[in-house]
């Protein structure tokens, strides 16, 4: 019996090359179960119902001339019919061109104009983001919560649009990513590309028709697209959405209504958790606090459950990816017992590169190699063991649209491609990143000095939110975002304020030049007014700040009276 289930995975895994055999094998295996929807139970699909849905979207597209290889774009919120308008588009062999919800009238409009984009599915806060000179240019603007026309060329129904069944190197789809750099690049990603990070996710996390997902990060990023869409809908799990952003009292009702086995998330969401809930919680309670001094691993399996229930008290997978978690609240998370993985990867991996399973973590490491993923350091500093992460496998991108001299710059002709980001690896494969290498900045001494090290300490500290380190005159500055509850721009005294604000300062001084590494010593405290702009995966956006002065026009004060 075992060995015709191992055969039949086999079969499957090498079946699934395409988002086309992904649609027809889930949609036929799974057809009376539920797939899709809001965590309230509306605008709900079975897979068949999503089938016949996907269906007729593609014969209307077919109907306007929108053909295999012609791009069309997502610009929407998660939803259950975010899903139907990326199938009835890549199942067909048209290529899908998904843009972030809160991406700028001006980032839209580059984006369409460069990919050549025929056609655009859209929810009706987003409409706002189409230019009048791009509006025209659409063959189709369609209401992505209605799938009824916007717009429509009525020259273009001709009827003659056609479809093909698309090969695992065809293009599926085109994600448009500034990272933290400002770059704008349009990565281009393959069948096969896509597919091979849902066998990826398969072995490192079994899941079955059973799993509830909820998902709660923009689909128009690889991470939750691949491992919070596409790997349910092929073990034929049910996917949940949230009609509204993803605050804390949001996603307590949703997880205590859906009882999620699964989900994803970034560092910043659970570190919230951790230090907005878990840890006043400790420090208000008498007995926890003394929990914590004499019987700590009382304390961790108290609190530890409590976590589980907070989440559902089902879950049995979170995944964290995006950028670092800090080591802090991993160490609580291991301790607790909570079962989180950690995930590495990039847009141009589509994305899993690097994983640390559920029971198998190393505080501060991103994990192993993923599967059949090959994974290395090259350039590396034979002192330190430092190397840049290069990456080669089914999952690498087939490079970036129009745009050959950069796709040269990161892919050599053995096919490694180069992640950027700086890392050591232990003796059992466990990789820790140091930083990025753009960020890098190079010491007096010619050492390298890591921004997000300086940072990670400058975090754990009471009272901050978060923080960049840039160097600037040869002297390394912190800039940081105190909590509003602790900094107070809108208090009314001027004296009192500022002599606040340089407490502050100097406690931050104090406390991370006592914590890091003489070369990594910080010269300078500067406050952010304003939370930092971020990416998709709430990355700071390093480049903004680059000759930033938060602190040369101070907000004016009120004079105490």
């Amino acid at each position: 019996m075992k060995n015709v289930y191992n055969m039949k995975k086999l079969l499957r895994e090498h079946y699934i090359t395409t988002l086309l055999k992904l649609y027809e094998y889930s949609t036929a295996t799974y057809w009376d179960r539920p797939m899709l929807q809001y965590v309230d139970g509306s605008e709900s699909y079975t897979y068949g119902e999503f089938k016949q849905k996907c269906d007729r979207i593609s014969q209307n597209l077919s109907r306007f001339g929108v053909s295999a290889g012609d791009k069309v774009a997502i610009l929407s919120s998660n939803m259950p019919n975010w899903s139907v308008a990326f199938f009835a588009v890549t199942a067909f062999g048209r290529v899908a061109i998904p843009i972030l919800p809160d991406a700028s009238e001006n980032e839209v409009s580059n984006i369409l104009t460069h990919s050549d984009t025929k056609a655009v599915f859209i929810s009706q806060s987003c409409l706002g983001k189409l230019s009048p000179q791009i509006m025209d240019r659409m063959t189709l603007v369609i209401d992505i919560e209605t799938f009824k026309f916007i717009k429509k060329d009525d020259n273009a129904f001709q009827c003659d649009g056609w479809v093909k069944d698309p090969q695992a190197d065809d293009l599926a789809t085109i994600i448009y990513t500034s990272g933290t750099t400002g770059h704008a690049k349009g990565v281009m990603l393959s069948h096969r590309n896509l597919c091979h990070n849902i066998i990826e996710s398969l072995k490192a996390h079994k899941c079955t028709s059973r799993d509830r997902f909820l998902s709660i990060l923009p689909l128009a990023h690889t991470y939750e697209m691949s491992i919070s869409c596409l790997y349910p809908i092929f073990v034929g799990a049910s996917i949940y959405y949230l009609k509204k952003p993803p605050t804390p009292s949001v996603l307590m009702a949703a997880m205590k209504k859906i009882r999620p086995h699964v989900m994803c998330s970034v560092p910043l969401i659970i570190e919230k958790v951790y230090r907005n809930s878990v840890l006043p919680t400790i420090r208000s309670s008498r007995i926890l606090s003394w929990l914590e001094k004499h019987w700590p691993w009382m304390l961790y399996r108290l609190v530890g459950s409590r976590l589980h229930k907070t989440f559902g008290g089902r879950l049995h997978f979170f995944g964290i990816g995006g950028s670092k978690l800090d080591p802090v609240v991993e160490e609580f998370l291991i301790k607790c017992r909570f079962p989180y993985a950690i995930g590495y990867g990039l847009t141009e991996t589509a994305p899993l590169v690097c994983n640390a399973l559920v029971g198998k973590t190393k505080v501060g490491s991103i994990g192993i190699a993923a599967y059949d993923v090959e994974v290395k350091l090259g350039d590396v500093n034979p002192e330190t063991g430092e190397g840049e992460i290069m990456v080669r496998g089914q999952n690498v991108m087939l490079g970036y649209y129009r745009d050959p001299e950069r796709t040269l710059k990161v892919i050599d002709e053995d096919g490694w491609f180069r992640t950027n980001d700086i890392a050591t690896v232990d003796k059992n494969g466990y990789y820790f990143i140091k930083g990025r290498l753009n960020n890098t900045i190079l010491g007096s001494s010619g050492e390298n000095i890591y921004p997000e090290e300086i940072e990670m300490v400058i975090n754990d500290i009471e009272g901050v939110n978060e923080s960049l380190v840039m160097e600037r005159e040869g002297k390394l500055v912190a800039l940081v975002k105190f909590d509003d509850n602790v900094l107070n721009w809108d208090q009314a005294a001027e004296d009192k304020f500022f002599e606040n604000l340089q407490t502050l300062k100097n406690t931050v001084l104090e406390y991370v030049n006592k914590k890091v590494g003489k070369n990594s010593k910080i010269n300078e405290v500067e406050a952010m007014k304003e939370p930092f702009e971020k990416t998709a995966t709430k990355k700071i956006r390093r480049f903004k700040y680059k000759d930033y002065h938060p602190e040369e026009n101070p907000p004016e004060k009120k004079k105490k009276q």
